[in-house]
């Protein structure tokens, strides 16, 4: 008798089926520590509450790709999430870590490029997606919510540049300073 080989392999496409939903609270919380929707009133935030999908991802799972069309903006309604970027030359790089409440992917509420980086399930997750056909669809209806998410999205930009732009100039003291200490100061 033939002895069967089984591979057990854990899909979380098949596990997100009939999974009890995030409790409204909870959601709520967390988009409105969300720069894009802190400004937001109740009334408004229920809009954005309409068009959230929450996803489950396993430890290990890629979430999305370096180089995938930017969909949508996900943040964390539970575990925990790695951001990596693959160099030219192929090391790969951790740039963030997020957990709980932490969101990522908002510049694909901006522009139409793709994703500068990939998301990978450090434990087993549980997300919430805005995707941004949905949150279009909603500017285009209530501009007033529109200009509120769009002027929260500016600001994390602006807050990001302004931070790589400290960063920017602290590599190049330190650079300098190096230079200086290898080949001794000049006046």
């Amino acid at each position: 008798m033939k002895q069967e080989t089984s591979l057990s392999v854990h899909s979380s496409f098949w596990s997100n089926f009939f999974k009890k939903k995030t409790e409204i609270p909870l959601l709520l919380s967390i988009l409105k520590e969300m720069p894009p929707f802190n400004e937001l009133r109740k009334s408004e935030l229920d809009e954005i509450l309409r068009i959230v999908h929450e996803r489950n991802y396993v430890a290990g799972e890629y979430i999305f790709l370096q180089d995938d069309p930017g969909i949508g903006l996900y943040f964390l309604l539970e575990g925990e999430v790695s951001i990596y970027r693959e160099s030219l030359s192929k090391l790969r790089v951790k740039l963030a870590n997020f957990s709980m409440g932490d969101f990522f992917g908002e510049l694909a509420l901006i522009d139409r490029g793709n994703r500068s980086a990939s998301a990978i399930a450090d434990t087993n997750c549980k997300i919430g997606i805005i995707f941004k056909p949905d949150l279009e669809e909603i500017i285009k209806k209530k501009p007033k919510i529109g200009v509120a998410v769009l002027s929260g999205l500016s600001k994390i930009v602006v807050t990001r540049l302004r931070n790589l732009n400290e960063e920017y100039i602290s590599i190049q003291e330190e650079r300098i300073t190096k230079k200086e200490e290898l080949h001794g100061t000049s006046i």
